[in-house]
């Protein structure tokens, strides 16, 4: 039993630093346009459903409507 724990505690020990990695960069270009666009999705996109991209699609559709943290938020996500 001991031998057991033992084993199952290094298991969880080494798929720890699995679970505390860094967000992939895509996350962070989502969570970026999130925090930098939220208005400006909410005001020019509010009938639009998340995924497949159809959130950048609307905002870059009305690029010259939005608010300049927004704006910049979209040009990074384009590099």
């Amino acid at each position: 039993m001991i031998v057991r724990t033992t084993i199952l505690s290094l298991l969880v020990a080494a798929a720890l630093p699995v679970f505390a990695q860094q967000p992939s960069q895509p996350d962070q270009e989502l969570a970026m346009l999130r925090q930098y666009c939220r208005a400006d999705i909410e005001r020019l996109c509010p009938k639009v459903e998340p995924g497949g991209g159809r959130i950048k699609e609307c905002l870059m559709h009305n690029q010259k409507k939005l608010e300049v943290g927004c704006a910049q938020a979209l040009q990074k996500l384009k590099k």
